[in-house]
């Protein structure tokens, strides 16, 4: 298998979508916000037929698409879930999005169970080479570069040989895929390592400071909520927070624009509140 190249980050500073999630379908369809691309869960629209492929194919129809899976388990020693992939295939073939991203992460065992989460992958040589492998399959199968995303990990594997940037950074370059950068998941991550807000942020930022320019094809902006215990949880359920926005603004200062969203999926608010969001990651980006 060849590593594919992938396109140039989009060179717009207002490239700026949101997730579209059922409770918005209509009202989006119906008053036509300005809006660079939405995006949806792949595996929500894998159905032949229906409803749910009628309304996409009517929201893609009025913007650019991305689809954003959450069933590869790109890092599973188990190998793909081939009927998984054929499904996704299909869809892309039929709405011909304008992105295609996963997670690198795990999920299935040698016994064909899926966990149904994003598990963390250790960051070592073999487990680089497995994602490399998997990346190249799924980008063969569907005749285009994929997106991997970053992930928020509550758990981490003993023995890790390369920093987590170091990590993507071959991914990139071996398989030709972009990165998809959770600016949310870096700080997540930072504060359940133990950092305060101002530190976490910052350490957000060296983490994108690590990335070679031109990987990342994808930015993703969210909420994550703290619990009364310490642990903080990326649940996308609220507004972007003000350190976020920071290290936001630090990645387009390192990265160049780059299309971004604004991601929304538990207590999901009016369609006007992630409009207002998308709004200032637009400021932000001018």
């Amino acid at each position: 298998m060849t590593a594919m190249t992938m396109a140039p980050a989009d060179p717009c500073v207002d490239c700026v979508g949101i997730g579209w999630r059922q409770p918005h379908y209509e009202t989006l369809l119906a008053e036509r916000p300005a809006l660079g691309f939405i995006e949806v869960h792949s595996e929500n629209f894998f159905a032949d037929g229906g409803i749910a492929l009628a309304v996409l194919e009517a929201g893609r129809a009025a913007y650019e698409l991305s689809l954003h899976g959450v069933g590869l388990a790109l890092g599973s020693a188990a190998g793909l879930d081939h009927a998984h992939l054929q499904r996704l295939a299909r869809l892309v073939e039929r709405m011909q999005p304008r992105w295609v991203s996963d997670h690198a992460c795990f999920a299935r065992v040698g016994s064909g169970l899926h966990a149904a989460d994003l598990l963390p992958i250790p960051f070592t040589d073999e487990s680089l080479a497995l994602m490399v492998s998997h990346v190249q399959q799924v980008q063969e199968r569907l005749g285009r570069p994929l997106l991997v995303e970053n992930i928020s990990a509550y758990v981490g594997w003993a023995g890790d040989t390369l920093a987590e940037p170091e990590f993507f950074n071959e991914l990139a370059r071996r398989s030709g895929c972009g990165l998809l950068l959770d600016v949310n998941n870096l700080f997540v991550n930072a504060r359940n390592d133990g950092l305060a807000p101002t530190a976490a942020a910052l350490e957000a930022m060296r983490w994108v400071d690590a990335i070679r320019p031109g990987h990342v094809g994808e930015i993703h902006l969210a909420g994550h909520c703290e619990r009364e215990d310490g642990l903080v949880i990326d649940d996308h359920g609220s507004c972007v927070r003000d350190e976020v926005w920071r290290v936001y603004q630090h990645a387009l200062r390192r990265l160049g624009p780059v299309p971004t969203l604004i991601e929304w999926d538990t207590d999901v608010p009016d369609l006007g509140v992630l409009l207002a969001e998308a709004a200032r990651a637009r400021a932000v980006a001018a």
